[in-house]
């Protein structure tokens, strides 16, 4: 029989809030910078944060998907929206073509599906593909990488520790 010691709960409760924290300094210092008209916060980047800070060995939380997927699912909605029209067979088909190049090309990143949504929702211009998606997620990786390196010691589901318990 295994048991967690209540140290590897306060461990992983220490994790979770400086993941947490990392997240508020995150959109804190991407959202600063949208009054010097710098747009670097995009809907789905909250669920990367997730991914990136609490699941940073993840193959989804990799740099290149990060980056990659946001603005390729955004290109497809750009694309749909401004060459097919804005109409929900269109939107879907967005979001169903994101989701085949994801897998596709193996850039799977899945906040990033949610992008073509988003773009239909806000009626995005060509600009919405370098700013915020491109710079955002360069930004948002960073970022994440930044915190990690300097204030986490491993994952919130990090190693798991089993002691046997004593007879």
């Amino acid at each position: 029989m295994q048991h967690r010691h209540s140290s590897h709960r306060r461990h992983r409760w220490k994790q979770a809030i400086l993941a947490g924290m990392g997240g508020v300094v995150t959109v804190a210092i991407l959202a600063g910078l949208q009054p010097v008209g710098w747009p670097l916060l995009l809907g789905s980047f909250g669920s990367s944060l997730v991914l990136l800070l609490g699941f940073p060995e993840s193959g989804f939380s990799k740099a290149g998907r990060v980056i990659g997927a946001h603005t390729m699912c955004v290109a497809v909605g750009l694309l749909a929206l401004h060459g097919l029209g804005d109409a929900w067979w269109s939107e879907a088909l967005a979001v169903g073509a994101s989701i085949a190049l994801m897998l596709g090309f193996r850039l799977v990143h899945p906040p990033a599906g949610s992008n073509p949504l988003i773009v239909f929702a806000v009626k995005a211009e060509w600009s919405f593909l370098l700013f915020p998606t491109l710079a955002g997620s360069v930004m948002l990786v960073l970022m994440a990488a930044f915190w990690r390196r300097g204030w986490m010691t491993q994952s919130v589901h990090g190693p798991a520790h089993r002691v046997k318990a004593s007879r």
